[in-house]
């Protein structure tokens, strides 16, 4: 198994590379499945029928939505937890303290070791394109495969280039969230 990617040669528009062509990575678009197909799988992995695996499908998926905006961080089975997380400005004064100070709320997701494992050996395959869209090169990942850690923002993808976002503020359960600031040009941080 491999993940398939698209290198293009595009024109940057913005940023310290405007008006140069530089190859973008980017995965290929993959389709999404339906979930009657998901359950048809499942069911016949399983040996439960698919009336029987819809039930259990549906009921996971509300106590999942429940127990996460409750704030607890909830296992989804061989793949790791969800929560619910937000981002928020930084204030000095307690007294300043206001819900508009939050900017974006967003959802965690954060991987099962296992499938960080996985995700790490597994080939990545890039097509290279040039700007006129013939392919030009193939080339097989000879990577680490470091994986993002979304709990671990200063973790091991220490060596990220310019397009990582860096920052933002989170809330882990029940805990009191930490504060980012409004120092983060790009918005992001525990994305998953």
């Amino acid at each position: 198994m491999s993940l398939k990617v698209k290198a293009r040669e595009r024109e940057i528009k913005v940023g310290k590379y405007a008006g140069t062509y530089r190859y973008v990575m980017l995965p290929e678009i993959y389709s999404t499945l339906a979930q009657e197909k998901v359950i048809r799988e499942a069911a016949l992995r399983s040996g439960v029928s698919q009336g029987v695996m819809q039930a259990c499908w549906d009921a996971a998926g509300e106590v999942i939505k429940a127990w996460a905006t409750e704030g607890h961080s909830v296992a989804l089975p061989g793949l790791g937890t969800m929560r619910f997380s937000l981002s928020a400005k930084s204030v000095a004064d307690v007294n300043d303290v206001k819900s508009s100070l939050i900017t974006t709320r967003r959802i965690v997701f954060t991987p099962a070791t296992e499938l960080k494992q996985e995700l790490q050996t597994t080939n990545v395959v890039i097509t290279c394109y040039d700007r006129d869209g013939k392919e030009v090169k193939r080339v097989t990942s000879t990577d680490e495969g470091i994986v993002e850690d979304p709990e671990n923002q200063n973790g091991s993808n220490e060596n990220d280039n310019e397009n990582q976002n860096q920052g933002g503020t989170t809330n882990s359960g029940n805990q009191t969230p930490s504060t980012g600031g409004d120092d983060n040009p790009g918005g992001g941080g525990d994305e998953g």
